[in-house]
């Protein structure tokens, strides 16, 4: 059989171009996926929060994307179990999808006992937005550095309590692990959601408060809350003078959590038609207007292909089922 030299082959990836103005070679080009009927977003979080931000944006430019209607469901409660089940029994089709986030699709596996649904059973599509969660107190609070905390921490060992917006969320595990990483110990004092939490540490009732950074920022750039760390890796751009707890506190090394989003699809998918939705995510990504809406919310896109974003949803899911194996923690679904 004669040898196929890279001079050759490359002539003959040309002929069709050559031939024809490139006319056939588009032509047998398969055509990327697009939906054929309606579409549908389930967010399983009630309206208002940034799972329903990010579903309803990427609702508008899908829709405008792909001339079909793009409806959004809020399918809220049990930690937003009741709304991936919605979608894990949709048929894998390309028209449901779920905007999801990091409760439901990588801490819910370890905290319920019963969970209605396996990680198998649901695709990551792409991601949306990742963003910190902020370590704060209230503005008369003992500490004013996260060293300063963490002494305040151990000179009175499980007397000071830490609100979250619930058991088993990003805003309890995220002190959780640092508690565990400090071996210190502090009292957890649950609310149902961000604003009573903050109400009372505003108060001044509870000790302090790890929480998204959007929820957050006014307080901080108004006085009323101190910021002392910030939990990403890197220092975030909306609080520049703020440290992270990696480079605050040599036990606090290895710590880095954010909050983050993504698309998801009922496992089956067609791997094409991931593919084609992930593409009209990288492109809604790159537009000014959402770049510039990603930074006032004090986050970032979260890019990566179909397989990158499935690979950093498996990390997260491991890093919080040890975190909660070593606090213990189970809950029912109910």
């Amino acid at each position: 059989m004669p040898r196929l030299t890279r001079r050759s082959a490359l002539l003959l990836s040309a002929a069709p171009a050559l031939a024809g103005g490139g006319r056939a070679a588009r032509a047998q080009a398969p055509a990327q996926w697009r939906p054929a009927s309606q579409v549908r977003i389930v967010v399983p979080a009630a309206p208002g929060g940034t799972t329903d931000i990010m579903g309803r944006l990427c609702a508008q430019h899908l829709q405008a994307r792909w001339g079909v209607p793009v409806a959004v469901e809020n399918r809220s409660g049990a930690g937003g179990t009741i709304g991936t089940l919605d979608v894990v029994r949709a048929a894998p089709n390309g028209l449901t999808l779920l905007s999801g986030n990091i409760g439901p699709q990588a801490i819910a596996y370890s905290l319920f006992r019963n969970l209605p649904y396996r990680e198998d059973q649901i695709a990551p599509v792409s991601g949306q937005i990742r963003g910190p969660n902020v370590l704060v107190v209230n503005a008369a609070a003992p500490a004013r550095t996260m060293g300063e905390f963490v002494a305040w921490l151990r000179r009175e060992p499980g007397r000071v309590t830490y609100a979250s917006t619930g058991v088993g969320q990003s805003t309890h595990l995220s002190p959780v692990w640092m508690l565990q990483l400090l071996d210190a110990k502090a009292i957890h004092v649950p609310f149902r959601g961000s604003a009573p939490a903050q109400t009372e540490l505003l108060s001044n009732n509870v000790g302090f408060l790890v929480d998204n950074l959007t929820g957050v920022i006014e307080h901080i750039r108004g006085g009323r809350l101190r910021a002392l760390a910030v939990t990403s890796a890197e220092r975030n751009p909306q609080l520049p003078d703020v440290p992270t707890m990696r480079e605050s506190v040599p036990e606090l090394a290895s710590y880095e959590v954010n909050t983050w989003f993504g698309l998801f699809a009922p496992a089956g998918t067609p791997a094409p038609t991931i593919r084609a939705i992930n593409a009209e995510m990288a492109a809604w990504m790159d537009l000014p207007d959402t770049e510039r809406r990603f930074s006032e919310l004090g986050g970032a896109a979260l890019r990566g292909s179909p397989e990158e974003f499935g690979a950093f949803v498996k990390a997260e899911t491991a890093k919080w089922r040890e975190v909660i194996r070593k606090e213990g923690l189970q809950l029912d679904v109910g």
